[in-house]
């Protein structure tokens, strides 16, 4: 496959701890992985900085020319509150909290999570499975790590047993007995090592999330959902595995384990990891009761925030950081990255309208090469925005200089590729500009119909009232006209 321009991807593998040359098993595809919610709540600012990262990863090697297979799940059974082995499910707490059913909290979060992502422009996954729709999968995945001698049960759970496997620990450097506070440390008495962790739990009568296994009545570790539907969706090998840094460990380092020791194959070549978001220095979560939905910032109804903050403001400020690096939220940040918008969306707006001139061609090559080089080396979308402000100001300059590039049709067509498919921050049409479009002609078809009835074409008049019925467009006759209304 021939990628754009000359020079090569480079993404930093947490696994080898360096910047790679990307190359894909399979060429031109590529399988990706991102981890996805855990649906007990409204998606936050570090749900979008994961998110909206990895949608640019996935757009830039679309651009490129990779026919990318994008799989993301939804967690919605498995994921304790404590992120240890012992406590309660965080959709069936949730649920308690609600009085409602734990599929109800799944269903009432997945449909915020994507409406939240579809506002900051974020791409659908191509698969987005459910561990709750893939049960009998994670059960064969532990019926085999028995089977090759890697995990063990007792009393209706079954651990994997870490001892069994000698890389455990390769893509973080530490094993479980290293863990910090606030992951899965909590040793259950039934297990051989404390570095064990959970693949099957048995379910207490009073769990309401629950199923058949070989080994009783129970349900699914946290991490074993992810080896089993990524390798269902993606093969037992496949190119990138994405997610937030805090699940490097243990999530991600057990989901090697399983997969690897499952099938005896590398499971992941790249492992992405993106940075969190920070409050004053300290790591915004739901946990940590300092989250402020993404929800809450489109509205303004947050004791925290003075406005509302529209999606496109969120999503620049956000591609305006390194995904590996810490962004640090603050409302003064937001406001720039607001000014910083709307100069560039000026900036296209301004060439969009111009037509080529007779003035000197711009040097494109140089521009897409600039560009290209930014997201060649691990995806910096904050260079490659700085290298849009840097071109784009040379090319107004022009323009209001009467000196319009004659090549300007080639630069939109840049733009549209870079600025709308790449970094998805492409300028809105002008709001309301539809509506009233609609609106006049509808005001339009009923001076056509009043005319008619004048003249006693009732024919006509009845047809127009008709065909804007059938549209869903009600004319009311009164003694002041006729006024209309639309279906919603």
């Amino acid at each position: 496959m021939a990628e754009k321009g000359t020079q090569q991807l480079h993404v930093y593998n947490t696994l080898s701890r360096k910047k790679e040359p990307f190359e894909p098993l399979n060429p031109p595809h590529v399988g990706m992985y991102v981890c996805g919610p855990t649906v007990y709540g409204d998606a936050h600012l570090g749900h979008a900085k994961s998110y909206v990262s990895f949608d640019v990863v996935l757009r830039y090697l679309r651009y490129l020319g990779y026919k990318v297979r994008y799989v993301q799940n939804i967690t919605d059974v498995g994921h304790l509150v404590d992120d240890a082995e012992e406590g309660e499910d965080k959709l069936s707490k949730q649920a308690r909290i609600e009085k409602v059913q734990p599929m109800e909290i799944a269903e009432k979060y997945t449909y915020t999570y994507f409406r939240d992502m579809d506002a900051l422009n974020v791409l659908r996954p191509d698969i987005a499975p459910r561990a709750t729709g893939h049960i009998p999968e994670q059960i064969a995945m532990v019926k085999k790590l028995i089977e090759n001698g890697h995990a063990y049960e007792v009393n209706g759970n079954v651990y994997f047993d870490v001892s069994s496997d000698e890389e455990y620990g390769k893509l973080s450097g530490r094993k479980t007995e290293d863990a910090e506070s606030g992951t899965r440390v909590e040793t259950a008495s039934d297990k051989k090592s404390p570095e064990d962790f959970a693949l099957w739990k048995k379910a207490e009568d009073k769990h309401i999330m629950k199923w058949d296994s070989p080994w009783g009545v129970g349900y699914p570790g946290w991490h074993i959902e992810c080896s089993a539907m990524s390798t269902k969706y993606l093969g037992e090998s496949f190119d990138i595995h994405g997610g937030g840094l805090e699940n490097q460990f243990p999530h991600h380092e057990c989901e090697i384990a399983q997969a690897e020791c499952a099938h005896d194959k590398n499971f992941v070549k790249y492992w992405l990891h993106n940075n969190m978001v920070t409050l004053e220095g300290q790591k915004m979560g739901k946990s940590l009761g300092n989250a402020i939905n993404l929800h809450e910032f489109f509205t303004g109804d947050h004791k925290l925030l003075t406005r509302a903050w529209p999606p496109e403001v969120i999503r620049f400020f956000l591609l305006q950081s390194h995904y590996r690096s810490t962004t640090d939220f603050s409302e003064e940040a937001l406001s720039g990255a607001e000014s910083g918008l709307k100069n560039l969306h000026s900036m296209i707006q301004t060439i969009e309208q111009t037509e080529p001139g007779d003035g000197k061609e711009f040097d494109l090559k140089s521009f897409k090469e600039a560009f290209e080089s930014s997201m060649n080396d691990d995806f910096n979308s904050a260079q490659a925005i700085a290298i849009l402000f840097e071109k784009l100001k040379e090319i107004r300059k022009r323009i209001n200089d009467g000196n319009s590039p004659s090549n300007l049709d080639e630069i939109k067509v840049f733009l549209h590729s870079v600025v709308e498919e790449v970094l998805g921050i492409w300028p809105k049409e002008e709001a309301g500009r539809d509506e009233q479009l609609t609106s006049d002609l509808i005001e339009m078809l009923i001076e056509i119909r009043k005319d008619a009835r004048a003249n006693k074409n009732f024919e006509l008049s009845d047809k127009i009232r008709d065909d804007l019925n059938e549209l869903g467009v009600q004319l009311m006759d009164g003694k002041d006209g006729t006024s209309f209304e639309i279906d919603k």
